[in-house]
């Protein structure tokens, strides 16, 4: 018997060896191989336990088994210590050319931009065609927000633990203006506001239209912001406000704990800064229960939580919203002043996809798919990457952060992959200094084929080339 199970391995081994069966895939049933080869159904288990315990096969809770290549262990990137002071902003012209190709020709591995194959694009276009049929109701300014949009999401928020009313949330055109919202209402141009480093590019935009001066605080990989490098720029400089991303933060995925959140929302307080959260990937947890909000352990109204469903419904809808606490009157105004509202079809659409458990029952089917994908992602580096290459491990998102060795370029890996129609972000968008030339920023929200297989593998191949020659 020993023997037996033991070539049914070597045989299985084979065809994995041979992309028979790829990467992720799921193997035939035990009773479909045990037909295959002739053998009882114990002895293709002893062969599919032989082959787990060699590295090519991973077991999946009432799913099977996957392939999972053996590779070797990438180390995550390293948090990068350095002085920090106030720096004017100015967001890279590259971060619009991104955006521009993405839509075009190019493998598209740089804006963190769900593929609609993870968007519920249909159950949207059934609530979207029910909500332009309610006729007045879609025809006014909708200031601050369609009132069964706001119930909806607050009912949500008190599933997470923050009690609010409709009247304490507003709609928003996405995340992105709830944030220029939130800095609007409590900063006035040149003043100071800490961000994690490195920083999703969109608050950095953020910061720059509104004027603002920034410090960046350094972010560890997999625990967050450092409150210690927070409170040395709280001591040493007039900060006003601070924007953090607690929950699978871009570009890096860290999830902070709650007792780090505690930490810093008190921290925040003493201060009498506001913190504005940004909230937009806790949907997109990769296992275990949804990560609360640092607006969670908020008793004074000092964190305005921003959110959005544009990682999870749709990019397009541009749908977010905001609740500002204590500065809801100010935040109020900018939104007044700024647009008068946001557009009533799309809210009234999410808020009947959401009342009718749509909302939920997709992201119980995507979730695992995120993971699966940014772990093939990182697998798929590990395999063509330089020697010491690091790469972040996400607990939920769809991002993944790419250290290169060395003094490798990672702009020099961008350019050249452009040259070959492969999209990547470099670590230039993510700060406003240079320190992250070496690093990239990868998406993963894309069904995994052959075409995203081999742009890694030709990434890897350009960074290796590039590592050489520096």
């Amino acid at each position: 018997m020993g023997i037996l199970y033991n070539q049914v391995a070597d045989q299985l081994h084979a065809l994995i060896r041979d992309g028979v069966y790829r990467e992720g895939e799921r193997l035939p049933g035990v009773r479909a191989l045990s037909r295959q080869f002739g053998v009882s159904v114990s002895t293709v288990l002893q062969a599919h336990q032989t082959l787990e315990a060699r590295g090519y096969l991973e077991a999946r809770e009432r799913s099977g088994y996957f392939v999972h290549l053996p590779r070797r262990d990438t180390p995550e990137p390293v948090m990068q210590k350095h002085k920090a002071r106030p720096m004017p902003v100015s967001a890279r012209d590259m971060a619009l050319d991104l955006c521009a190709d993405e839509q075009k020709r190019m493998v598209p591995l740089a804006a963190a931009v769900p593929h609609p194959d993870f968007l519920p694009v249909r159950q949207i276009q059934q609530a979207t065609l029910w909500a332009a049929r309610r006729g007045l109701e879609t025809l006014d300014y909708a200031f601050p927000g369609k009132i069964e949009y706001r119930r909806q999401l607050a009912q949500r928020m008190a599933t997470l633990g923050v009690m609010a009313t409709p009247d304490d949330i507003i709609a928003t055109n996405g995340a992105q203006e709830a944030i220029i919202l939130a800095l609007k209402a409590v900063t006035r141009p040149g003043d100071i506001v800490v961000v994690e480093s490195p920083s999703f590019p969109g608050i950095l935009q953020a910061l720059e239209v509104v004027g603002l001066r920034v410090i960046e605080v350094p972010t560890h990989p997999s625990e967050g912001l450092s409150l210690e490098g927070l409170e040395l720029a709280l001591e040493q400089w007039p900060v006003k406000a601070c924007v953090v991303v607690p929950n699978h933060s871009n570009p890096m995925g860290a999830r902070m704990s709650d007792e780090r959140k505690q930490q810093l929302v008190r921290m925040m307080e003493r201060a009498g800064v506001p913190l504005i959260e940004d909230d937009i990937y806790g949907d997109l947890f990769h296992s275990g229960e949804r990560p609360r909000p640092a607006k969670v352990f908020d008793r004074t109204g000092n964190v305005i939580y921003c959110s959005s469903f544009s990682k999870t419904i749709s990019p397009g809808l541009r749908l977010g919203w905001m609740m500002p606490g204590k500065y809801l009157a100010e935040a109020r105004q900018q939104k007044y002043f700024s647009n008068l509202g946001t557009a009533s079809i799309p809210q009234l659409a999410v808020a009947r996809f959401l009342e009718q458990g749509g909302y939920d029952r997709y992201l119980r089917s995507v979730r695992p798919r995120f993971r699966e994908v940014t772990e093939r992602m990182r697998g798929a580096v590990g395999r063509s990457f330089p020697e010491g290459t690091a790469v972040s491990r996400p607990q939920g998102g769809f991002v993944l952060w790419v250290q290169l060795p060395g003094r490798t370029s990672g702009t020099e890996v961008y350019r050249r992959a452009r040259e070959e129609n492969i999209n990547v972000a470099p670590g230039l968008m993510f700060s406003t200094t240079d320190k992250y030339e070496n690093c990239l920023r990868l998406n993963g929200a894309n069904p995994w084929s052959e075409r995203i297989e081999q742009a890694v593998a030709r990434l890897g191949a350009i960074a290796t080339t590039i590592a050489a020659e520096s």
